[in-house]
């Protein structure tokens, strides 16, 4: 029997010849030689009583289409598939979080604010796959370098969720000299909606009252966004 064969995938692992285990094959050749099925079974390490690791792994690809759709996924939607129990949906989701932290680390440390296209490329790998929508103020410095960001609400956004003391009472203690709001639309694509046009006017003319200038209000789709400041939404 060949890889190739889709029955390949259903056998047990101690059936397999010893140059095509995963484990064998990451020892021999690196990480790059496996195929995403391989990858998936051996975060699975294990099988069910009638399924082998790839096996399942395969029924994730095969109902989810590539990696990316995996990511997006709870724990409990990892358990929806047959073999998963808890233990295993956990390491898979914390195995996808680990990879989306390390893709916006280049960025992460003294962060300094200066395009849009810089806050995208730092936040797009944790924003963009979430189902809800998540909105957070990014801190900064004199020198616009970001102190820290501040998750303020998730849900739908309105001006419910998003009221000025919040915005202003963690800048305030984070001494800020300006802000930047950043939130996602989970549908994918980033033109704002007049909700978010509100919002945004509201919070602008706060932090012209509060002397702590709201930047630009950044909106991340799926592999793009949308910049109240570019969009000439915000004064320059």
């Amino acid at each position: 029997m060949k890889i190739k064969d889709p029955s390949f995938y259903e056998t047990r692992l101690s059936e397999w010849p010893q140059g095509e285990l995963p484990g064998e094959k990451l020892r021999q050749l690196g990480s790059q030689s496996l195929s995403d099925v391989e990858l998936l079974a051996l975060l699975l390490r294990t099988g069910s009583k009638n399924r082998s690791a790839l096996e399942i792994a395969r029924v994730f690809l095969t109902r989810y289409g590539n990696l990316r759709e995996l990511a997006a996924l709870s724990v409990a939607e990892f358990s929806r598939v047959d073999g998963i129990g808890p233990v295993k949906a956990g390491s898979l989701e914390a195995a996808f979080e680990i990879a989306r932290r390390i893709n916006s680390l280049p960025v992460q440390i003294k962060l300094k604010i200066t395009d849009p296209a810089v806050v995208f490329q730092r936040y797009e790998p944790l924003l963009s796959h979430l189902k809800k929508e998540v909105f957070l103020i990014l801190i900064l410095n004199s020198a616009n370098s970001l102190i820290r960001d501040v998750q303020i609400s998730e849900g739908i956004l309105n001006s419910a969720l998003v009221h000025p003391r919040e915005i202003f009472k963690s800048a305030i203690l984070e001494s800020a000299a300006n802000i930047v709001l950043l939130h996602n639309h989970p549908s994918g694509e980033a033109e704002p909606s007049q909700e978010d046009k509100n919002i945004t006017k509201r919070l602008v003319e706060a932090g012209k009252l509060m002397d702590i200038p709201v930047l630009d209000h950044i909106i991340i789709g799926h592999k793009k966004y949308f910049s109240f400041r570019e969009g000439g939404l915000i004064d320059s």
